[in-house]
Order: structure tokens, then sequence, then C-alpha cells
């Protein structure tokens, strides 16, 4: 009997032709389906690896598999490659809002084992494949909290999600931080990731028709960057700089366009936000690698883009 997060056949044709094959020199992956179906069960339910039913297979697979894809960028290609045929269908609504969330960590995701060196994760192409059943993947991250991506803020112990949403509240782009990290501070990185390839010819594409953010992301470098790359916006300024810019004058130039009914649109990436924490092992923390949570979060994103 199957799991209400197991994959379904018209699913799991679309995802299947996208996986990594065996190399045939070191041994066979296990059957990707029952696999992928197990990590997608313990994001949705989030119970420990070692509390898996029996119908996944041996849980050391299971989460050494999830384990490896976090590590080696599997899961964010195979996002970027399901992203990549729903541009060509003309299904992708470009205008992006931008926001964050903070996810509060379970006690569990504290005390990682800290690492000589921390090699670094690259990005794979979509036209390759990056792991085979006999690999070496090291784990990434230095063990302390900052780097896994952990931090105090006013929740407690957390993890601040920062991500981008097409106007269908399906994530385009993640990025993980620690908890006290500013929003402001990386709206640049979530812009820089939206990278949706091409399945035929052109370049990859990354620029949005349009991006609407909260006052938090209101200030002069988030309005620069936005202007050199010709992309439209809406944000609304804060109080004191109004106040700021009315006190200057002329001096003060001229205030920010906003166009209200654009912003009202802003409410797709709350959304978007809530679609993933319908995921446990998202909306709590339980792992301890910053890498592998940003894997958890990445399955969780591409299961809502296959299920839409």
């Amino acid at each position: 009997m199957g799991s209400r997060s197991d994959l379904t056949d018209a699913q799991w044709e679309r995802l299947e032709p996208l996986l990594p094959v065996s190399n045939g020199r070191c041994g066979r992956w296990r059957d990707h389906r029952q696999v992928v179906n197990g990590v997608l069960y313990r994001i949705r339910t989030g119970v420990q690896w070692r509390d898996l039913p029996e119908r996944y297979g041996p849980w050391k697979t299971v989460h050494e598999r999830h384990r490896r894809w976090s590590a080696d960028g599997t899961w964010e290609m195979l996002l970027r490659r399901v992203q990549a045929e729903a541009d060509a269908a003309g299904e992708i609504d470009w205008d992006v809002s931008v926001d964050s969330t903070s996810v509060r960590a379970h006690h569990h995701a504290a005390g990682a084992r800290r690492s000589a060196a921390r090699p670094q994760r690259g990005l794979w192409p979509v036209d390759q494949f990056r792991s085979h059943p006999g690999g070496t993947d090291q784990p990434a991250g230095g063990g302390s909290a900052g780097g896994e991506a952990l931090g105090r803020s006013r929740g407690g112990f957390t993890t601040k999600i920062h991500l981008s949403a097409d106007g269908r509240c399906r994530v385009l782009s993640l990025v993980i931080t620690p908890g006290q990290c500013a929003d402001c501070t990386q709206f640049e990185p979530v812009m820089d990731k939206i990278r949706v390839p091409r399945l035929t010819s052109g370049r990859t594409r990354t620029k949005p028709d349009s991006v609407s953010a909260d006052k938090g992301y209101s200030n002069r470098r988030t309005r620069r960057y936005l202007r050199r790359r010709g992309i439209r916006h809406v944000i609304p300024e804060k109080a004191d700089q109004v106040a700021n810019r009315v006190r200057r004058g002329s001096a003060g130039g001229r205030p920010p366009g906003f166009d209200r009914d654009r912003y009202k649109k802003r409410n797709t990436v709350e959304r978007a936000i809530n679609r993933l924490k319908t995921f446990r092992a998202v909306a709590t923390r339980f792992d301890k690698r910053g890498y592998v949570y940003l894997g958890t979060v990445t399955a969780a994103a591409l299961v809502i883009w296959l299920r839409s």
C-alpha cells in the first residue's frame, strides 16, 4: 500500500528520464522510485530515518541517497529541469515575488561534527549527471552553527529560507542562512539563482518580467541592482525613508514608482512558503548539515512543481 507522499505514475514518468543512471562499474542504484518515495515520505512526515516503513527498503540507503544528491546538486538539477519543461510549455508566470521565512531548528539539528575541509558543492550543467553508486562525496560544512546555516533570532535556534516564487506559487530559487540574517542582504543571491534552462536552444532565462517584495527589501542597493538589470519592480518605501526624502526637498529625488495592483499579487510568495511548510521536515529543521537541509527544501519544491 502506497503513501500520500508517493509519486503517481504520471509524476514518475516526468521524473524518471532525468535521474542519474549507473555507469556499470561501481555497482547498481537501488530502484530509484522506491528510494525517492522513501525520501519524500520522510520529508512529508518528518520521521527519523530509522523509522521509515520497510516498503522503502533499507533506511540507510534512502538516507545516503538523499545526502549524496543534496551534496552534488542532483535535487537542484531536477528542479531546474522540471522548471525548464514548464517554461517551454509557457506555464511559468514571470511576475516574481521574493520573501523569506524562519524555520525553527530541532535540537537534533545541532552538533554537526567539524570537518577539516569544506569542499565546494557546485551546480552541475543540466545535461550532465553528477552522482554514481560508487561515488565518494564528502560532507560539506565545517560543523559550526554559522557554517551550517543555524543561528539565533527572536524565534530561538533557527534557519531562514530566502526564496523567489513565480505567479503560480512555485519556488524558482532558494537560499538558506542563519536565522538572524537580514532579508535584504540575500536579495541579490536569491535573484542570481533564478536560472531556468532552455530545453532546445537559447540562453538560460535569468530575468523575470517584474519583481515585488515587501519593505524589508527597500534600500538603494536593491533598487540599483534591479534598475541595472532592467527589471520592473514594486517595493514600498519605509516610513523613515519617505520622511528623509521629503525633508531633503528636491535633493531627496523623486519617489520610486509603486503599482498597488501589482503589489497585491505579492501574496503568491507567502502562499509558496505555506505550501513548502506543509512538509514537516521543511517546517522544522532536523538535518544537521546545511547542505542536506537545502536538499530537503529543494526536494519539497520539486514535488510542488510535479504536482502543479
